[in-house]
């Protein structure tokens, strides 16, 4: 009733809809030209006679989950010595299938406890089942399937248990697909395959029935799951020669780990081709030296007259907004450099209740070279979303306007609307004039809006706003001691899935797609012998030289390839298909939408869209220029900023981009005592995520969500950024 059969329950608990994936769709075919000698066997036929008639001829198959695991083989094992020992019928077994299995207490105590690492979850752990080496050797073809989603018998059991075996490889890892998506994963070993579904929990058909279904058919029809051939790795295989940097390797990860949003196209490759070419020291200082040897800190910056300006960028209305909107919104241009003509684009909405309470919070999208307006405001945390038609809003009830007044800034110039008349501007930016420049527009922005300037103010970003929320709040408090220009009241920050320390976060991330079963045991095995994400130099490992830097190569290309195409911002996250879009569909802001990237686009470059913006009449772009300066790490400016001001930083749990992993391992390199230990947090009744609270430091989870946080789960990024302005953990309180 739950899982495959032919019916499930509906909500009145009294009648039933149809499961159109039921497993019976798959049964074996029937009668013909079956013949008896004895006229009495056609009198006594009956279901009984059709069964023990059967038995031999018909093709017989085991399967369960779970607990399970003992009972499918121990009944296979009965079965297979009846078979040899006995005069009874012989029952013709052909083969099992084990859903997330308990087979085996070891390799399920050191499964569950990586598994508990690496998401925080807890686990139960079943007793001890060996009969696995017995059926395989009566070639007794034997297929475990784990939803890779369960926490209670994780995959990681299952690929202990598989590895404790000890069998030859015949057909190496590999993603298998279903109406174009990656159902999940598999790899073949003599008598025995094991297959992975992608976003299933313990139950494996109650969570993805088509595609429990297709892995269901294979395993009758003794073929692996469907495979379909890409040409993607061939374009990112390092050729064996070429020596594997860092510097290559992100650029080569961040064309890989395409978003929903942005394709790897164009302007994007060329942002990281400059970024990577920008490192130049093995071991460059931070960012924080850097920055105070180039600036005193004491001289003024420019600060324009910004008379009127507040009223004239007031926005009266958007195009295809929806009605009742009871928030002021403004957008419009901020000089920061009058001799080459610089000038940023904001977008402010205040709060609809009580703004003058509530606090100013700057957001600022990552990239690096991304706007803020398009995602940040379209996309995640603002109190719009574009419908699927690219030329109406809906209204995000979890906007994060509702707790506080929030700016969006595309910054540098050159992003979305911003602009410079000097074209050097955009070959000459980097982290240290995104730094400047948005400060520089935050004075004169306090200027036009000056209400706000006692207010207590908040940075928050994601992703490569690592660097910029940190570095650009160790800038104001500097600049706040050492200059008599206006005092931000900067009162803290917070970095969702922040990308803050380079070997750090790519250790991270290799790590997390071995335990979400996106990358074989044999790759990882590979990445973590021939692979040294220390230095900046090399990738590969110390000592070895060059025959370690092409195998580090070989094995990385080797997991590219392995991951297949899907989301890493989001692994369980559907892909796009705009030919599957109604016409006249809206969009709902608790299910996200995959093309919702190409809606906003089709939206920001209508002519009227960019009249009621106050934007000037551009081609709008989601990223671009380029970058020539960008650190390896701020974990220096994160420890220092941790003495000073709140520093909060969340991570969705679903980004393999840069993933809790990451966040977890930077975090404990800042050696910090815990003040408040690891505990889950709740929303609506429901586990929000988990936090742990550091001395100066907090790190939460947010559960569900991917790289994104505020795309994925609205209500849950709502909860935890009140709390994160509020200064209080997340609630723990238990809806039980």
């Amino acid at each position: 009733m739950m899982e495959l059969g032919p019916f499930r329950v509906e909500k009145d608990g009294k009648t039933l809809h149809r499961n159109e994936y039921a497993w019976n769709k798959e049964s074996p075919a029937g009668v013909g030209f079956s013949y008896s000698n004895r006229t009495s066997d056609y009198k006594s036929s009956g279901d009984l006679r059709t069964a023990q008639d059967s038995l031999p001829f018909l093709e017989f198959f085991l399967a369960g989950e779970s607990y399970a695991g003992h009972y499918v083989p121990q009944v296979a094992h009965t079965k297979l010595q009846n078979n040899q020992h006995t005069n009874q019928t012989i029952i013709n077994l052909k083969g099992i299938a084990i859903g997330n299995a308990s087979i085996d207490f070891e390799t399920i105590m050191r499964g569950a406890d990586l598994w508990i690492k690496q998401m925080m979850l807890l686990v139960t752990c079943m007793p001890l089942c060996s009969l696995m080496q017995f059926l395989l050797n009566f070639h007794l073809p034997y297929i475990p399937s784990c939803g890779d989603t369960d926490g209670a018998l994780p995959l990681l059991c299952s690929k202990y248990a598989i590895n404790k075996l000890g069998m030859r490889i015949k057909t190496a890892w590999y993603p298998w697909y279903i109406h174009g998506e990656v159902g999940g994963y598999a790899v073949g070993y003599q008598n025995l395959t094991f297959v992975t579904v992608r976003g299933a929990g313990h139950s494996v058909p109650s969570y993805q029935k088509a595609w429990a279904l297709v892995l269901f058919s294979s395993f009758l029809n003794g073929k692996l799951p469907p495979s379909a051939r890409r040409s993607l790795h061939k374009l990112l295989s390092p050729e064996a020669t070429m020596k594997v940097t860092i510097k290559y390797l992100l650029l080569v990860l961040s064309c890989y780990f395409t978003t929903f949003l942005i394709s790897c196209k164009g302007n994007q490759i060329a942002n990281l081709n400059r970024l990577i070419e920008s490192r130049k020291s093995p071991h460059p200082e931070s960012w924080a030296l850097l920055n105070d040897q180039e600036d005193s800190h004491n001289s003024p910056v420019y600060v324009g007259s910004q008379k009127g300006m507040m009223q004239s960028d007031k926005i009266n209305a958007l195009p295809g907004q929806p009605e009742g909107v009871d928030f002021d919104q403004y957008a419009g241009y901020v000089m920061v450099d009058p001799i080459a003509d610089r000038a940023l684009f904001y977008y402010f909405v205040e709060s609809p209740q009580n703004s003058s309470d509530k606090p100013l919070v700057l957001w600022l999208n990552g990239g690096p070279g991304c706007s803020s307006l398009g995602y940040g405001a379209m996309l995640e945390l603002g109190p719009f979303r574009v419908n699927k038609d690219g030329k109406t809003l809906y209204r995000n009830e979890y906007a994060w306007n509702k707790v506080a007044n929030v700016i969006f800034l595309e910054s540098p110039a050159g992003v979305g609307f911003s602009y410079s008349n000097d074209s050097s501007d955009y070959t000459k930016v980097g982290d240290k004039r995104t730094t400047k420049d948005s400060y520089v527009f935050l004075i004169n922005w306090l200027e036009r809006f000056p209400q706000y300037k006692r207010r207590d103010f908040f940075i928050t970003g994601e992703s490569y706003a690592g660097h910029y929320v940190p570095q650009l709040a160790y800038y104001i408090l500097s600049r706040n001691k050492n200059t008599n220009q206006t005092v931000i009241n900067l009162k803290g920050i917070a970095i969702g899935n922040a990308w803050i320390d380079d070997a750090i976060c790519m250790k991270g991330m290799f790590d997390y797609l071995w335990t979400h079963a996106l990358n074989s045991d044999e790759t990882n095995e590979g990445i973590n012998k021939y692979c040294n994400f220390v230095s900046e130099d090399s990738v590969s490992k110390k000592g070895d030289g060059d025959d370690n830097t092409i195998q580090c190569g070989k094995y990385l290309s080797q997991g590219f390839r392995e991951m297949g195409f899907i989301d890493l911002y989001d692994i369980y996250a559907p892909q796009c298909n705009l030919s599957a879009i109604k016409p006249g569909s809206n969009g709902n802001i608790m299910n996200f939408d995959p093309c919702s990237g190409f809606h906003v686009k089709s939206y920001l470059n209508l002519a009227k869209v960019q009249a009621a913006f106050h934007a000037k009449a551009t081609k709008w772009s989601g990223c671009s220029v380029g970058w020539t300066d960008s650190p390896m790490s701020v974990l220096p400016e994160i420890r220092n900023l941790s003495r000073e001001i709140r520093v909060w930083i969340y991570s969705g749990d679903t980004d393999g981009r840069v993933p809790v992993t990451s966040s977890r391992y930077a975090i404990k390199t800042l050696e910090l005592p815990v003040e408040t230990a690891w505990r889950p947090w709740y929303s609506n009744s429901e586990v929000g995520g988990y936090v742990v609270g550091y001395k100066g430091v907090v790190f939460t989870t947010v559960r569900g969500a991917g790289h994104t946080v505020p795309s994925y789960q609205p209500e849950r990024a709502l909860t935890m950024i009140t709390s994160f302005l509020h200064g209080k953990l997340p609630p723990d309180v238990s809806p039980f």
